[in-house]
């Protein structure tokens, strides 16, 4: 088990490397990337034993990403070296697009001006650079259809940058944790990440796919397998628990590579006589067993791939803590597996109305268990999640809706039998007895026997690393950062965070909530970290090697 760095333990890190890819390999390209100079540090580092820390290195990594999930992971394949390319077949239905991709198809799509691209492009994601790489991976799939995309891949080892993907669990993040018995709301080939097809896995693993949605323990061993199989393993460490991210600063004059620390107060007093340096991540390894193993790195730059899957919201009620009121979709699954609501005639509370609070009803309602879904908002709200979704595609959620707009509470009937809406109504609090007391919109309160409550009115991200848990990176930097109310504020096509210099954000944490979405955060970081790469050699060839990094 490796222990790595205080400092950066890269010569820990190249003994994890594959064999395909030697040491000498991948010491070259930390040369190119830095410079000869950073070169003649490395080679004078020990190939150490594993178990052994870099107390004295002084090298920083270009990258640590914070999060294993399909943001990290597709990061990480594009760090790599993987390039895409106009396919020399392809034509893509958007006229003006493709003709924008002929003008520059010998380049990859990383080296082309993605604000140019993206301009005019439409689609269900607010970053202009994931409705472009959607719109090239999957061509006119909101339209209904299934067209091949106009993208080949190259792998160009030269574009590698070293780079850390850390995780708390194997590659694939919170898909390895969903509730398996409901289906994805996207269809297989929406959750696949570049170079390798959802269906061409299945069919290698001997697997029948019934119908085009997928349950999520396929898709979390499709995340697993895919970084093996595009041998990105050499830079994923799992059982990682990140504790702080913070930046250094040092003396403007200071020549010195020693990172420091200075104090908050020392800081405000004399800020002007520093600068900002790079950033220290901090954490902790879970080993086998079950020990704590405390790590430290430096990075230039951090990439934010965290999800917002971390923390259930909650209503912030009296009683909200008693034991039967679940807060996730596995604790209200496993107690119904175990038997616990069996035979129940008290209903169940299902407070939410996305589409996990109706994963909840139909799990219930299959399940021969009454239900009271309350839920604020009215049943032509535009805005509700089913409004969005076609019947013929998601027929489950479309019972669901239907049963939210049929069969609503009226104070002059009783609850009926299996289901009955709350529209427009709130949980003011919960009993010690096992009662919930609701209101109407029009103040109407009512007192209801439970067997259960169920919360799922979404979820935060833990940032807790952060300094003030991340919310000065927020659109309202005085409020918690989730996927809709409060992303992340970045630039829409770099995707580094407005208000943080060199730390970037993608995936849920800046609005992207679908797999199809998040794949076009890679897109932008890359491009923005490749174009400063560029940068940084051309200014160390102008200065004849230099005497250090720039």
């Amino acid at each position: 088990m490796p222990v790595w760095c205080c400092r950066c333990s890269l010569a820990g890190h190249f003994r994890n490397y594959s064999d395909t890819e030697t040491e000498g390999e991948i010491f070259n390209s930390l040369v190119q990337y830095f410079g000869d100079n950073l070169g003649r540090k490395v080679k004078a580092m020990p190939l150490v034993e594993e178990s052994s820390l870099l107390e004295d290195s002084s090298v920083t990594l270009p990258v640590v990403i914070i999060g294993n999930g399909p943001s990290g992971i597709c990061l990480s394949y594009m760090l790599s070296g993987y390039r895409p390319y106009l396919s020399s077949e392809a034509v893509h239905p958007n006229t003006i697009l493709h003709a924008k991709l002929e003008e520059a198809r010998h380049l990859s799509i990383v080296d082309q001006d993605l604000e140019y691209l993206s301009e005019g492009l439409e689609g269900r994601s607010s970053n202009p650079v994931a409705v472009l790489f959607d719109t090239l991976l999957h061509p006119d799939a909101d339209f209904g259809y299934d067209y091949p995309s106009v993208l080949h891949w190259k792998l160009e080892q030269h574009h590698y940058i070293p780079h850390l993907v850390l995780g708390k669990g194997p590659p694939g993040g919170a898909w390895h944790n969903m509730e398996g018995s409901m289906l994805t709301i996207s269809f297989g080939n929406w959750m696949e990440l570049p170079g390798l097809k959802f269906k061409d896995w299945v069919s290698s693993k001997r697997r029948n796919l019934k119908g085009d949605r997928v349950m999520p323990e396929e898709i979390a061993r499709y995340y697993k397998h895919y970084v093996k199989v595009m041998g990105l393993q050499k830079n994923f460490r799992e059982n990682t628990y990140i504790t702080s991210v913070s930046r250094l600063y040092r003396d403007q004059d200071d020549d010195d590579s020693e990172h420091r620390d200075i104090s908050t107060k020392h800081l405000q007093i004399e800020k002007s006589q520093f600068i900002k340096r790079n950033w220290e991540i901090r954490g902790y390894q879970r080993i086998a067993d079950g020990s704590h193993v405390p790590f430290c790195l430096f990075a230039e730059n951090v990439a934010l791939a965290t999800g917002t899957l971390d923390s259930p919201a909650h209503l912030e009620i009296e009683g909200e803590d008693f034991p039967f009121v679940f807060h996730s979709m596995p604790e209200f699954g496993t107690a119904i597996s175990k038997g616990k609501l069996r035979g129940k005639v008290d209903p169940v509370l299902i407070v939410g109305s996305g589409l996990t609070a109706a994963d909840a009803v139909l799990c219930a309602y299959n399940n021969n268990i009454p239900v009271m879904h309350v839920f604020r908002r009215r049943v032509t709200d535009p805005s509700l999640i089913f409004k969005q979704l076609p019947k013929k595609l998601y027929p489950e959620y479309h019972k669901v809706y239907h049963m939210m707009c049929t069969q609503s509470y009226s104070a002059d009937s009783d609850l009926l039998s299996d289901y009955t809406s709350f529209p427009e109504h709130h949980v003011l609090s919960f009993k010690s007895d096992m009662k919930c007391i609701l209101q109407s919109i029009s103040g109407l309160k009512k007192i209801f026997k439970l067997s259960a409550a169920v919360v799922l009115i979404g979820s935060h991200p833990n940032l807790s690393f952060l300094k003030e848990q991340g919310c000065y990176l927020g659109h309202k930097s005085s409020q918690p950062i989730t996927c809709k109310g409060n992303p992340v504020e970045i630039d829409t096509y770099t995707y580094e965070c407005v208000k943080e210099a060199n730390l970037f954000a993608l995936g849920p944490l800046v609005g992207d909530n679908f797999v199809r979405f998040l794949k076009g955060g890679a897109l932008g970081v890359t491009r923005c970290l490749a174009t400063r790469q560029k940068k940084k050699q051309h200014l160390f060839v102008e200065r004849g090697g230099g005497d250090g990094i720039a």
